[in-house]
């Protein structure tokens, strides 16, 4: 992807289906890391992580968060959800950036699609890296 973000204009007509195609399978292999790694979260802070993701906005209003959830666990599971929705807003930028690159045929804006990837894919691995501290060892 870094070596897309100094392509000429042809080699974007050529190429940019494959630069789509990587983007897509580097973004279902970090979700696959993301969930799996979850999944080995204490019951606490995967119950705590739900009640946030329950309060997603919905016509524009959050919902309250439910407070029968442990206190730590709700504060480590809104720094961990906070380090999601930083790296989701980052990959978001990226696929519009992409459409826009491509309804305009615009290679400056595609080189910007890969640089904003690129970005997404270090803020979802830093989500990860921080889901993956707080897994107690057993």
């Amino acid at each position: 992807m870094t070596e897309a973000t100094g392509w000429s204009v042809m080699k974007w007509l050529r190429e940019k289906k494959r630069v789509r195609k990587t983007a897509d399978q580097a973004n279902a292999a970090l979700d696959l890391l993301d969930r799996e790694t979850k999944r080995r979260w204490p019951d606490d802070l995967r119950a705590a992580y739900g009640v946030l993701a329950e309060a997603v906005p919905t016509n524009g209003h959050k919902k309250a968060a439910r407070q029968d959830a442990d206190s730590k666990a709700l504060l480590t599971a809104r720094h961990m959800k906070d380090a999601d929705e930083q790296a989701y807003r980052a990959r978001m930028a990226a696929e519009k950036t992409f459409d826009d690159a491509e309804k305009q045929l615009s290679t400056s804006l595609a080189r910007e699609g890969c640089r904003k990837a690129i970005e997404s894919w270090d803020l979802h691995e830093k989500a990860i890296r921080k889901a993956e501290a707080v897994i107690v060892p057993q």
